[in-house]
């Protein structure tokens, strides 16, 4: 019972001064090094929370957990298709606030993969060849991420952000045959614009 009283006494000053909110958006979404065939953006969508400290310095941070899906489509000499990358991202940022309307975002973004299908036309023989196709994925991510927000009225936001990735997409497969929708460089790339809104104090 103490310790729940002490919680509450140190963080109750948090949350009641925090701006958080709701956020939804559009993604555009491929992969960079893909040496191993020709990939072009998809569109696919995030959403999810976001909760911050409310400051009125230059200076403030932010957390997000989000629901991303994204992939990309790709082109072989011998097929096509578009691969579904479904993943639960936290990103925790530093903003720099030029003034109450306008903020920069820059830190550091991670992930887990939830799930992946692909859409394909030369996948008939992945399942026998290859076995789960989530096993051809490795299921954690990171890399950074750049972005802005506008603030134009009440709680309202609308942002802008380019996520890259450090991590490659896929696992090293020794002793098979990649599938034609796989390259071993590959690293997800995705551009977000998104619209919210914060509750909150401001």
């Amino acid at each position: 019972m103490k310790k729940k009283i002490l919680f509450v006494l140190l963080f109750s000053p948090f949350f009641v001064h925090a701006q958080f909110g709701i956020k939804a958006g559009l993604n555009f979404a491929k992969v960079s090094k893909a040496s191993d065939f020709n990939s072009s953006r998809q569109s696919g969508f995030h959403a999810g929370i976001f909760l911050a400290p409310s400051s009125k310095k230059i200076i403030s941070s932010k957390t997000e957990l989000l629901f991303s899906r994204q992939g990309y489509n790709y082109k072989t000499n011998s097929s096509t298709g578009n691969v579904n990358l479904d993943y639960f991202t936290q990103a925790q940022f530093i903003c720099i606030n030029l003034t109450r309307f306008v903020q920069l975002q820059f830190g550091a973004q991670t992930a887990i993969l939830l799930s992946a299908a692909v859409d394909s036309s030369n996948t008939a023989r992945t399942g026998n060849s290859y076995g789960k196709i989530m096993d051809l994925y490795n299921r954690f991510d990171y890399g950074y991420a750049l972005g802005a927000e506008i603030h134009p009225v009440a709680g309202l936001i609308i942002g802008a952000r380019y996520n890259v990735s450090l991590a490659k997409v896929y696992k090293d497969i020794q002793n098979l045959q990649r599938p034609s929708f796989t390259s071993e460089d590959a690293k997800n790339n995705v551009v977000q614009v998104s619209v919210g809104w914060r509750f909150g104090r401001k």
